[in-house]
């Protein structure tokens, strides 16, 4: 009696070890779906952006605008800018004062303090002002040059003079995209008709952007 319990018990054993495995599979391939379908949906806008960003920066000759400049002239306080030591140069109020009363943006890129004269460069997407200021008087001069949408597009692309805040979204968004790539990879491999050909052309893709970089790319 005891023994036909015994060999009864390891076809239960061998089930139960089997329908834990697919049910670790289910839950594997229903989170990677769920992750991938919703991940994809928000990851939609972000995918049109850097392909479109990626087509004009490609091809910036087409979308070029013509620079849009404009010069200013002002005076600012004397004291700040007029001292014996340039380290004593009152730099946040300089360029405190020009953000407020021109209107200037973007961060900036550049502040030299020579015997005679102030420079300050901004830089932002698609934009640079630069500043000359005689520090004998206060006198500014001031060129902005603004080059339009497309090029504050391409510049977000590129993370070019977007500041830190921009460059950690980008890489937020690198490692959101590299997420969606993992959960569909996850998801192929769950579906047994379209595993073969699905992970297949994932390769071939793969060997044929390398082929394009090897002959296209000098």
């Amino acid at each position: 009696m005891t023994e036909q319990t015994t060999n009864s018990s390891a076809p239960d054993k061998r089930r139960a070890t089997k329908h834990n495995k697919n049910g670790w599979k289910k839950q594997t391939a229903s989170w990677s779906r769920w992750l991938h379908t919703y991940l994809s949906m928000i990851s939609f806008i972000v995918v049109l952006f850097f392909a479109a960003t990626g087509f004009t920066l490609n091809h910036a000759d087409w979308f070029s605008n013509k620079p849009v400049i404009k010069k200013y002239t002002g005076v600012l306080n004397a004291k700040w800018v007029k001292t014996k030591d340039t380290a004593s140069v009152d730099k946040l109020d300089i360029v405190e004062f020009l953000r407020r009363t021109n209107g200037l943006k973007g961060s900036v890129s550049d502040l030299r303090i020579e015997n005679n004269d102030v420079s300050v460069s901004f830089n932002g997407p698609g934009y640079a002002a630069d500043v000359f200021i005689d520090r004998d008087n206060g006198g500014y001069k001031i060129t902005e040059t603004r080059l339009g949408l497309v090029a504050i597009l391409n510049d977000l692309h590129k993370g070019r003079d977007t500041g830190k805040g921009w460059s950690v979204t980008i890489d937020l968004v690198a490692l959101f995209m590299i997420l969606v790539s993992l959960t569909g990879i996850i998801m192929m491999c769950f579906i047994k008709k379209k595993r073969s050909n699905g992970l297949l052309l994932g390769v071939l893709g793969f060997v044929v952007v390398y082929l394009l970089y090897i002959f296209l790319v000098k």
